[in-house]
C-alpha cells in the first residue's frame, strides 16, 4: 500500500520534488515553504474524500433537527436514533444512522457568503472571498482548491494522479471558483473527469496508448509531446495546458500507469457492491472515490449536484417554480445519501482504509431555520452542519453545537478555514506552509486553527 508520507514524511527532497519546485515558476511555493511542508508531522490520513453537497443541505432536515422548536423550524421530518446514544438524525436517513458511530458531526460551522459561488469557492478552498457575489469569476487573484495544494506540496507517487474531481463542474451563473490550482499553476489543476461512472460506457480511452506506440519510444520528447497533443481528450481532463511542461510530463505518467486505468473500471466491481452504493451518478462516483484512493490518489472532490427530481442545483431547496421542499429531500436527496453514504463508509472500513482515508461530507452552507412561503429554505451560512469519518477523526462524537433553532452557533463554533487547516494537518502538511501569491506575497495554506477537539 503506498504511504502518504513517501514523497514527504522522511523530510528528505527528492529530485522529483525538486525539479517540481523548479517548475513552479514565479508564484507558488518557496523552497523554504517546501522543505517546512516536507518536515511536517506525520500523517494520520493517506488521503481525503471531499463530497462536496453543492447547494447547501438544511442541517435542520439532516443532522441536526429541532424536533421543540415551532413548526415552521421544525419542519415535516422526525428524529430517529442512531448508533450512538444521544445523536438523533432524520428519519429519513435510517440506513446512515446505522453507521454514525464511524463519524463525527461538526456542528455550528459558519460564514458570511450567501452566494453559491462565493460560499462554494470559501468551502473548496478555505480562503474568503474578495466580495459576497453570485458573480464572483476564478481568477489568479483567487486561492487553490485543496487537492491543488496537496499536488504542490505532497503529491502522490509518479504515474498517479494527486489530484481528481468529478463528475461535475460546479457553477451559479459561471464557474464556482475554487476549482483548480489558481496561481499554483495548471500544473496542479485536478485530472477533471466529466463523464458520467454511473453510464454503461463509462470510460477513459485517453489513457491508453496506441497499440504501435511502446514505452521505449516515450522516451524521445518529441514522440511524447506530439502524442499528447493527439490525445487532446486527456488536456480537458487534466489541465487544459497545452506546452506546460509539467501538464505533459503528468499526461505521460498517466498514459504509462496501469494501475490508474484500471481504477476507472468499474466494471471490475461485483454488481452486488455496485447496487450497494446505488446506480446512480452519485453512488458510483463514490465508489470510483474509493477505488482511486486505494490506487494512491490524496484527494478526490465529488460533487452531488445536477438535475435532481426535477429540481437544478442539487441541495438548494428553495421552494422555487411550484417544488417544494420536502418532495425533493423525501424522493430524492435523502434516498441518495442514505444509500450512498453509508455503503461508502461500510466499504472503506471493510478494506481497512476508512483509518486512513479521510471522508468530508458538507455544503457551501446550510439552509434557513424558517421554511418560507414557497415551502422551502434559503441560504444561511450563520450556522451548519460538517460529517468527518475516518483519517483521524473520533467516531461517535458531536463537536459543537447549535441554538434552539439552528440559527447560530452556540458552542465551539468553527468556519471553513478551521476545517481546511484540520484536513492539511491530517494529511501531514502544516497549514502554516506558505506559498506566494500573484503579488509574490508570502500566504499560508489555510487561516484557519486546526480543530482539536475532532482528533482522534
Amino acid at each position: 500500500m503506498f504511504s502518504a508520507c513517501d514523497d514527504f514524511g522522511r523530510s528528505r527532497l527528492t529530485r522529483r520534488r525538486l525539479l517540481q519546485f523548479g517548475g513552479l515558476g514565479l508564484f507558488g511555493l518557496s523552497l523554504p515553504a517546501l522543505v517546512r511542508a516536507e518536515s511536517s508531522r506525520k500523517a494520520r490520513a493517506k488521503s481525503v474524500i471531499f463530497l462536496h453537497q453543492w447547494g447547501g443541505p438544511s442541517c435542520h432536515d439532516t443532522f441536526d433537527m429541532k424536533p421543540d422548536a415551532p413548526a415552521e423550524v421544525r419542519g415535516e421530518f422526525k428524529p430517529i436514533a442512531s448508533s450512538v446514544p444521544g445523536m438523533p438524525i432524520c428519519e429519513r436517513l435510517p440506513r446512515t444512522a446505522q453507521v454514525m458511530d464511524k463519524i463525527t458531526l461538526l456542528r455550528g460551522i459558519r460564514h458570511e457568503m450567501k452566494n453559491h459561488n462565493s460560499a462554494g469557492y470559501y468551502t473548496l478552498t478555505g480562503y474568503a472571498p474578495p466580495t459576497d457575489d453570485q458573480r464572483l469569476r476564478d481568477s489568479q487573484d483567487l486561492s487553490p482548491a485543496y487537492g491543488s495544494v496537496v499536488d504542490a506540496l505532497a503529491p502522490a507517487r509518479t504515474g498517479t494522479p494527486t489530484f481528481v474531481a468529478f463528475p461535475y463542474v460546479i457553477s451559479d451563473g459561471s464557474v464556482t471558483p475554487g476549482q483548480g490550482a489558481s496561481f499554483l499553476g495548471k500544473a496542479h489543476d485536478p485530472l477533471l473527469v466529466r463523464q458520467d461512472p454511473n453510464a454503461a460506457d463509462f470510460r477513459l480511452p485517453e489513457l491508453s496508448l496506441p497499440d504501435n506506440l511502446t514505452p521505449d519510444r516515450m522516451a524521445d520528447r518529441r514522440e511524447m509531446m506530439r502524442l499528447v497533443d493527439e490525445q487532446s481528450g486527456l488536456l480537458d481532463f487534466s489541465a487544459r495546458a497545452r506546452g506546460v511542461d509539467a501538464t505533459y510530463a503528468k499526461a505521460l505518467d498517466l498514459l504509462l500507469s496501469s494501475g490508474v486505468k484500471k481504477a476507472f473500471d468499474l466494471s471490475a466491481e461485483p454488481d452486488a457492491l455496485r447496487d450497494r452504493y446505488g446506480r446512480t451518478t452519485y453512488g458510483q462516483s463514490c465508489l470510483l472515490a474509493r477505488r482511486l484512493v486505494e490506487t494512491g490518489v490524496r484527494f478526490v472532490n465529488v460533487y452531488f449536484n445536477g438535475t435532481i427530481g426535477g429540481c437544478q442545483g442539487g441541495w438548494d431547496t428553495h421552494g422555487f417554480d411550484n417544488k417544494p421542499m420536502y418532495p425533493i429531500l423525501k424522493n430524492w436527496l435523502l434516498p441518495h445519501t442514505d444509500q450512498t453514504l453509508p455503503a461508502l463508509l461500510e466499504d472503506l472500513d471493510e478494506r481497512g482504509l476508512l483509518d486512513e482515508t479521510l471522508v468530508v461530507w458538507v455544503g457551501e452552507f446550510g439552509r434557513s431555520p424558517k421554511i418560507n412561503n414557497m415551502a422551502g429554505r434559503d441560504h444561511w451560512p450563520q450556522c451548519y452542519t460538517a460529517l468527518l469519518a475516518g483519517g483521524g477523526v473520533k467516531r461517535g462524537h458531536v463537536h459543537g453545537a447549535s441554538d434552539k433553532t439552528g440559527a447560530c452557533p452556540a458552542s465551539d463554533s468553527t468556519r471553513p478555514e478551521d476545517l481546511s487547516a484540520t484536513m492539511f494537518h491530517l494529511l501531514g502538511v502544516d497549514p502554516k506552509t506558505e506559498v506566494r501569491d500573484p503579488l509574490n506575497k508570502p500566504l499560508p495554506i489555510s487561516k484557519g486553527d486546526v480543530i482539536d477537539g475532532v482528533l482522534a
